[in-house]
């Protein structure tokens, strides 16, 4: 009896010895972080947090789905698209713009000015049309962003093309009330102030503008109808503001006094080459608006083609209408004798054309209403599109079951322009919206190089690519897997080709030692954010730098350009995509990169105050991210791909089906994300 007393007694205590052995592995571990290891500890929590963090700012949009599937109306042929791209560009800038360059800046060889600012337009414009083949989504440089670069960017270039949208709604809104109160000698502005009073503040304007508040809401009643009404709308006031700049040119080139030309009046370039590249950059700002043509993919019929047809037309038909319009006027008279304020009423004046003055009056109004119209077009569609990812408020998403527009978005759009035109002096305001559309313009070009070097993935690939999708364009050259398919099967070049993008071409194979070894891609995305980088200084050190400095100067220019030129020569010895679209960009990495220094430079030369406005519209922009967007990104609850959705919702191109898997950092699924820190292993090892 008492050894089988023993022998329980023995049995337990070693039951209570394995027990209690784990508890104290751990208290022996918290004792040593407590210790000497706790610094080590803290920074492996810190490293983990933000390394989540990290990687949540840098998560890409998948593209995977049909890409025609939307809760949006699809009904825009090419020609509504070519009119709305058209209608936004050509404003009342042709009819004050010309007049204003030619005046104070380039003379006669506004032409040239208007031909290289046109120039640098199209290279951004070719790279937004390569994108709408590949996403025909709304959001336009936004949903680029998101696919190719990451979400923090995307929200960057979201957040300014908002603002840029809606300051350019409210100053075209301003114009028509100003225009219509110039044609009544003053008598609007009279009667406000006399109601009202003025406002003495530096950023109000000098009395409450109630027209231009009440035309921002006229047009947004006008988009409220539906996308097709509206489009017939600004087809027809398009198609009459360009029957009157071809009136306009026609009686300029009519009524010619070459004579104008002559070096008695200052001849071609009185400014010089220099006045030449002053008015080229204020030339510029009028191609700003071709990106509503990208903002409308989610609504046309055949994206992959209408998109790039669209683009190139419209940019060929305002360079060609500007250029001959500025031909025109300072062939009717001399530059030295033109009104800013009113060249081409005046100059039709001068050559006792008088009644033309009132066609000309038509065409401004009704190019300052297509504009308009084009701003609030493509406003809504941003928020909605950020709306559906997840970083704006849900409620933005909503569509109306009888209109299909983003209805609420359109509300709100409306009455922020409208309230920003009834009480902003927006003459200080026009140019801060520049900002965002050159760094639009800029992320975009770039980010054609990185798809172009990027390897379509596989759905189980390990991280987040933009493999072909399923448009209209290339459904039938296309294989289900997305490979570009040929008649007779694929050639073993073109195999070739596919299983090495993004990798050294055999014949660069010495480059291996300083490119290699890494992801396919990746080099080549190193390579275009150093080029940005070294395009930024070069352009920061000859603006501010240079002129000061001397021969010295010299020396950071020679190693800036050549670092420039070695990242070019890097990615062109990359293999490209082979994959067939209906339209790419031409001589890739030479354009895109073409277009980044010219947008780069141009952000360059704009004032500290607009810098300054810039970076405080900025900071709120990052509160609202870190503080909402990115706590709510659609990609945090579950990869689904970018096109798929829930029918039922209707919740638009960004929606993705909530899912109870969790998704890991490389598209893995996870059972679990609550992994400890300090796994029990490590304990081990550091147990004594």
């Amino acid at each position: 009896m008492k050894d089988r007393l023993d022998a329980r007694a023995a049995h337990f205590a070693s039951v209570s010895s394995r027990n209690s052995e784990p508890q104290s592995q751990i208290q022996s571990a918290g004792v040593e972080i407590q210790g000497a290891k706790m610094p080590g500890a803290r920074h492996k929590i810190l490293g983990h947090v933000l390394s989540g963090f990290c990687h949540k700012m840098n998560r890409r949009k998948p593209l995977y789905g049909d890409a025609m599937d939307t809760p949006l109306n699809r009904c825009l042929t090419t020609l509504d698209i070519t009119l709305l791209g058209v209608g936004h560009m050509v404003g009342a800038g042709i009819y004050v713009l010309t007049g204003a360059v030619a005046r104070h800046m380039a003379g006669p060889a506004t032409a040239l000015s208007f031909l290289l600012a046109g120039v640098t337009s199209t290279l951004a414009a070719l790279c937004y049309a390569e994108f709408g083949t590949r996403i025909p989504r709304a959001g336009s440089a936004y949903a680029y962003t998101y696919v190719s670069i990451g979400e923090f960017w995307a929200f960057i270039i979201g957040w300014n093309i908002v603002l840029e949208y809606m300051i350019g709604a409210a100053s075209v809104a301003r114009a028509w009330s100003g225009y219509l109160d110039a044609m009544l000698n003053g008598a609007i502005s009279n009667a406000t102030v006399s109601v009202t009073g003025e406002m003495h503040e530096t950023l109000l304007s000098r009395y409450p503008d109630v027209l231009a508040f009440l035309i921002c809401i006229l047009a947004s009643l006008i988009l409220a109808v539906g996308v097709k009404t509206s489009a017939y709308i600004n087809n027809g006031l398009t198609i009459l503001n360009l029957l009157v700049i071809t009136l306009v040119i026609s009686l300029g080139f009519y009524y010619a006094d070459i004579s104008n030309w002559s070096a008695a009046n200052g001849g071609f370039m009185p400014f010089g080459f220099s006045g030449v590249l002053a008015g080229a950059a204020t030339c510029f700002y009028a191609f700003v608006g071709f990106d509503s043509i990208s903002a409308s993919s989610e609504e046309a019929k055949d994206p992959s083609r209408s998109i790039p047809i669209a683009t190139v037309l419209s940019m060929a038909i305002v360079a060609f209408g500007y250029i001959l319009v500025a031909l025109a006027l300072t062939l009717m008279v001399p530059y030295t004798s033109i009104n800013p304020e009113a060249a081409l009423p005046s100059a039709l004046g001068a050559v006792h054309a008088d009644w033309a003055k009132y066609a000309v009056s038509v065409g401004a109004v009704c190019g300052m209403t297509t504009t308009l119209l084009g701003s609030l077009f493509s406003l809504p569609r941003c928020l909605y599109a950020m709306s559906t990812d997840g970083l704006l408020f849900g409620f933005l998403s909503d569509i109306s079951n009888k209109s299909q527009i983003p209805i609420a978005n359109l509300i709100i759009s409306g009455l922020s322009s409208a309230v920003i035109a009834l009480l902003f002096d927006l003459e200080k305001l026009v140019e801060f919206m520049s900002i965002g559309t050159l760094l639009a313009y800029t992320i975009v070009s770039a980010a054609v190089i990185i798809l172009r070097y990027r390897p379509a993935p596989t759905v189980d690939d390990k991280t987040f690519g933009v493999p072909p999708i399923d448009s209209p364009g290339d459904r039938e050259d296309s294989s289900a897997t997305g490979t570009p398919a040929t008649d007779g099967g694929s050639s073993s070049s073109e195999m070739f080709e596919a299983l090495t993008v993004g990798r050294l071409r055999p014949q660069y194979a010495w480059l291996e030692p300083l490119v290699g070894g890494r992801a396919p891609g990746a080099a080549v995305s190193g390579c275009v954010y150093t080029l940005t980088a070294a395009a930024a200084a070069l352009c920061a050190h000859n603006h501010f730098v240079a002129e000061q400095a001397g021969l010295w100067a010299l020396l950071p220019d020679l190693v800036l350009t050549s670092i420039i030129i070695a990242c070019l020569f890097i990615i062109w010895a990359h293999q490209q995509s082979p994959a067939r679209l209906p339209f790419r960009v031409p001589w890739v990495p030479l354009l895109p990169a073409a277009s980044v220094m010219l947008n780069v430079e141009l952000m360059v030369n704009l004032n500290a105050l607009t810098w300054a406005r810039f970076a405080i519209w900025i900071t709120f922009g990052l509160l609202l991210y870190f503080l909402y967007g990115i706590h709510h990104s659609k990609l945090g609850e579950g990869v689904a791909g970018l096109l798929s959705r829930s029918a039922s919702a209707g919740r638009g191109w960004g929606a993705i089906e909530k899912t109870s898997r969790r998704i890991g950092r490389f598209g893995r699924e996870k059972s679990d994300d609550r992994k400890p820190i300090i796994s029990d292993d490590e304990l081990a090892r550091r147990d004594p």
